[in-house]
């Protein structure tokens, strides 16, 4: 996918920061759509379908949290990359975040050029995702389609995150197998993010609800494996 066919929302109710990031987006060949809060960014997000969603936390009408849950259960952006803007510290907000189906943040202030390489850094995984073989992974009950981003779980479609999605598919392709947390953080998030154990743990614990508890089975001080 061609810099040109990209096209990024970008959140924010902070006139400076759409102007500074739009620009230097923009600046990269990127297109961007701006919105100013939660709301909007929804109505935006469904009429334009960008690859890439870039939330502010803190804004009016409906924060970043809310908005995030509300554009995962949109079909069409199940495979939409978000990432939240915090500010420096606030471990609360990028866990919530997490927690609502994020995939990353990037933290205020914010330098253009630091910006510019962590939006390339998110949409390398787009581009990974889109060469990844369209191997279907067949567990017991459970089909995954990494191609099409589906899974059937009985019979039953189930709409995941794509962190979540990507954990599952992880875990999956070699059942009974343990992951260590670091194998499991290196795979899923990358090293351009720093997450801790906790944003693995609250993954699992999403996927426990949507799947089944006994599928996953945690090896304390290790890791996870799934459970066929």
């Amino acid at each position: 996918m061609k810099k040109r066919d990209i096209k990024i929302l970008l959140v924010d109710d902070e006139a400076d920061i759409l102007e500074i990031v739009g620009y230097n987006l923009t600046s990269e060949g990127y297109q961007v759509i701006t919105a100013t809060n939660g709301v909007e960014a929804i109505e935006k997000a469904k009429k334009h379908k960008p690859q890439l969603i870039i939330l502010d936390v803190m804004m009016p009408e409906m924060d970043g949290i809310e908005a995030c849950e509300k554009l995962r259960g949109i079909p069409d952006l199940s495979n939409a990359i978000i990432t939240f803007l915090t500010a420096r510290g606030e471990d609360y907000s990028q866990v919530a975040g997490f927690d609502a189906g994020a995939d990353d943040y990037i933290t205020k202030p914010i330098k253009p050029k630091v910006l510019v390489s962590k939006v390339k850094a998110l949409l390398r995984r787009l581009k990974e995702s889109d060469n990844a073989s369209d191997t279907i992974i067949k567990v017991g009950a459970l089909v995954i389609n990494r191609e099409e981003y589906k899974i059937t779980n009985n019979g039953q479609e189930i709409i995941l995150p794509r962190k979540e999605f990507e954990l599952l598919s992880l875990l999956a392709t070699k059942p009974n197998k343990v992951f260590k947390r670091e194998e499991i953080l290196d795979k899923v998030w990358g090293n351009e993010v720093v997450v801790g154990g906790r944003t693995i743990d609250v993954h699992i614990r999403k996927l426990r609800e949507k799947i089944g508890d006994k599928s996953f089975k945690t090896v304390k001080g290790v890791g996870y494996k799934f459970v066929d």
